[in-house]
């Protein structure tokens, strides 16, 4: 039996990328290896639907005492330290890129997503990237080891943060389990209803900012069969205001539909009624949205450059995301080609079982027991 702390904040806080990631790791951990406690350091806890593992008897939630919020960040950096010797932990872990300052009287393990303010620094404040690149490092310093979520982020702390690769794990993600099981017809029809779904479309999902890419499918849009509308689900930015003006000036207001604040434990009934996901990103850690895509049973179209082939695997359709004309092709090719489609479902189906939860959550506690041996 081993007590394990997790910074939390992401898992509580944060309901697309990060969060995902937190959660599902924890929650798979704390239900294949239940005899283990889990001690989950956060800022500040509410009670949600998407945090019932939260409950669970093996799980403890740490909060700071007598700290307001402006010192909270003061307490996951330093004092959080404090907390953790009291609750003699066997391991600690960074699920975000971050460990505390005078981690090395415990194990710890970090986790890191990606370099993409490294790659691409005028996405980013230059505040946010000094900060961001100092917190990486030195993550990857003082870490025993480091998971990175692909080769191309491996690659990547290598690149930028001088990691040493004998750390470095590579452990791909997962996506949430309630992709797994399809979702009941009553489901479909409600959330049908709820966000007013057209009865044709294909979907995109992610953030609206300008790495995500939307507005290059957008461009595709004019080359696909008009009877075929664009769903997009994301939180909204300023470069939705460029996408929109996109929209406007191709004629196609009537196309293309934003959903801002779809409730995620609708996305699975989303997924079920759309005839393609695309996820055509300029740059991603991994790509979550591609497994999710593979496990709900629709064809995927992704890009062909950093991770994104290593999650889609050859279950998924490549394109050049900066090439709106190849991306209406891969588009019109699955939707004139019913037989195609279904080859590529079931190779999405066999390609997802390589990374469900348990897979993943031996793979992680495997690196856990080695770290925790080593010291």
């Amino acid at each position: 039996m081993y007590r394990i702390g997790f910074d939390a904040k992401r898992a509580f806080k944060n309901f697309s990328g990060l969060g995902n990631y937190s959660r599902s790791l924890i929650s798979a951990l704390s239900q294949f290896y239940t005899y283990n406690h889990y001690y989950l350091y956060t800022p500040e806890y509410k009670e949600n639907p998407l945090l019932d593992f939260a409950q669970r008897p093996n799980i403890k939630i740490v909060t700071p005492k007598g700290l307001n919020n402006t010192f909270s960040s003061l307490w996951r950096r330093s004092n959080i330290m404090n907390d953790i010797k009291r609750d003699n932990l066997d391991l600690f872990h960074g699920l975000s890129g971050e460990i505390p300052l005078g981690s090395s009287a415990v194990p710890t393990v970090v986790t890191i997503h990606d370099a993409i303010f490294m790659r691409y620094p005028s996405y980013y404040k230059r505040l946010d990237r000094w900060m961001y690149q100092r917190k990486f490092e030195d993550a990857c310093k003082r870490a025993d080891k480091i998971i990175a979520i692909s080769k191309q982020t491996a690659d990547d702390c290598i690149k930028y943060f001088n990691a040493d690769a004998s750390k470095i794990e590579i452990v791909y993600q997962g996506c949430d389990p309630q992709f797994y099981d399809k979702p009941t017809i009553e489901d479909i029809a409600r959330v049908k209803q709820k966000y007013n779904l057209p009865d044709r479309f294909i979907l995109s999902v992610g953030t609206i900012e300008e790495r995500k890419n939307l507005e290059n499918i957008v461009k595709a849009l004019p080359y696909v069969p008009a009877d075929t509308k664009l769903v997009a689900i994301g939180r909204a930015t300023i470069y939705t205001a460029k996408v929109i003006a996109t929209i406007k000036l191709l004629g196609l207001e009537d196309r293309v539909k934003f959903i801002h604040n779809a409730d995620f434990r609708d996305f699975p009934a989303i997924y079920a009624q759309s005839k393609i996901l695309l996820y055509t990103s300029l740059f991603e850690g991994f790509g979550i949205p591609v497994l999710e895509g593979l496990n709900a049973g629709i064809p995927v179209i992704t890009s062909d450059v950093s991770s994104m082939p290593e999650a889609g695997g050859d279950a998924a359709m490549y394109v050049n995301p900066m090439n709106p004309k190849d991306i209406a092709d891969k588009i019109d090719t699955l939707l004139s080609s019913p037989t195609l489609c279904a080859t590529m479902v079931e190779k999405g189906y066999k390609h997802a079982q390589d990374f469900r939860e348990d897979k993943v959550a031996d793979r992680v506690f495997d690196i856990y027991q080695s770290v925790i041996e080593k010291k």
